[in-house]
């Protein structure tokens, strides 16, 4: 909305500054850091008073994990309506309008939603079970769906969303996927990433600082991409209006930024999966049409090894009936070792800083 000024610099000079894709993307953070901190007290203290309290689970189902984590039954779940607020109104505000940024929006909201229904269910039964998980996957392929539809609706982005680009090559390695891969790919990254994110929520602060890595990760990723100049450079995709994209990764920067403040350990909120399951869609979206949705797995490497530690578990249990860890998510593993939960986060953001990076070089080794 803001970028709109930039027309009238004919009146006031300074005005082209919004204009610069740069200048935006910092006070889109800015903004989202700021809205999160005026917005945050006031509604976690509507979530209190509402006594929306995480449901956790009993030591007959976690064991020695119950009496870990049994101080947190009081603190509030629901947090990532905070995030939410401050996202959609920092985006407005600075990124000039696009089908990228539309479709971003519409993901982020709707798994938002989703993630709403399932928290509201669990605060109001009282159990850590929630939306049935087919429900769950059937919001998820609807979200999908739509954005789909969007994409292949408008000129602008209809034929650069069916190529496949992949890391460490140079080319593009399909030029036109067909729908009956392309649905499939899209709702295998949206939704693999929205449950990763949402898995590796378990723990104070560790998926929401994993999540800020990967949202800086992103934002340069968006704005190479939307660079005519360094795309060429790069051997990359130049998506014209994809670096739009950058704005609305700073302001999940921002946002995530503004909520760590007050989900570090001792976490005063949570953000239920009204965050995760929105904030991991958004990501996988926005991966997808900045045509990096493979580096996913490289700069979202803690949520893939949340995840892959929860398959094999299972997988473990159902063939030799016999678990590979204490317990999965992987973070509770090592929590069970004897690990405090502040020293399983710290490492685990040290972890993904360095997947971000590695992520990030993809886009040179080519």
């Amino acid at each position: 909305m803001l970028s709109y000024l930039a027309d009238y610099e004919n009146y006031f000079g300074p005005l082209r500054l919004f204009r610069y894709l740069s200048l935006r993307a910092a006070f889109a953070g800015i903004t989202a850091m700021g809205i999160g901190f005026l917005v945050g007290p006031w509604l976690f203290a509507k979530l209190r008073m509402l006594r929306a309290k995480q449901s956790l689970r009993g030591k007959d189902e976690v064991g020695a994990l119950a009496d870990l984590h049994a101080a947190k039954a009081q603190t509030p779940t629901m947090g990532g309506l905070m995030i939410c607020i401050a996202i959609v109104v920092s985006t407005v505000l600075w990124a000039r309008p696009n089908i990228y940024v539309y479709t971003a929006l519409m993901a982020y909201l709707g798994l938002t939603v989703v993630g709403f229904l399932d928290d509201y269910l669990k605060v109001v039964k009282r159990n850590s079970k929630g939306l049935p998980g087919r429900w769950k996957l059937l919001g998820q392929a609807l979200v999908t769906g739509v954005a789909l539809l969007m994409l292949l609706s408008m000129p602008e982005s209809s034929e650069r969303m069916r190529e496949l680009w992949v890391p460490f090559y140079k080319d593009v390695l399909w030029v036109k996927m067909p729908l009956y891969f392309l649905a499939p790919f899209l709702f295998l990254i949206l939704s693999g990433s929205s449950n990763a994110i949402n898995l590796t929520d378990g723990v104070d602060g560790l998926a929401i600082g994993c999540t800020v890595t990967a949202a800086l990760a992103y934002a340069i990723m968006a704005y190479v991409a939307g660079n005519a100049i360094i795309s060429d450079y790069l051997f990359i995709s130049y998506i014209p209006g994809a670096g739009e994209l950058t704005v609305v990764c700073s302001a999940l920067l921002g946002a995530s930024l503004a909520f760590l403040w007050y989900n570090s350990h001792p976490a005063e909120v949570f953000m239920g999966d009204t965050g995760s399951l929105a904030l991991g869609g958004l990501i996988g979206m926005m991966a997808f049409m900045v045509h990096q949705p493979l580096t996913l797995i490289i700069v979202g490497g803690i949520f893939v090894m949340e995840a892959g530690s929860v398959i094999l578990q299972v997988g473990s249990f159902k063939l030799r009936k016999k678990r590979i860890f204490k317990m999965s998510p992987i973070h509770h593993h090592f929590e069970l070792m004897g690990w405090h939960e502040n020293k399983v986060v710290i490492r685990f953001w040290m972890l993904s800083l360095i997947f971000a990076i590695c992520g990030l070089a993809t886009l040179k080794l080519r």
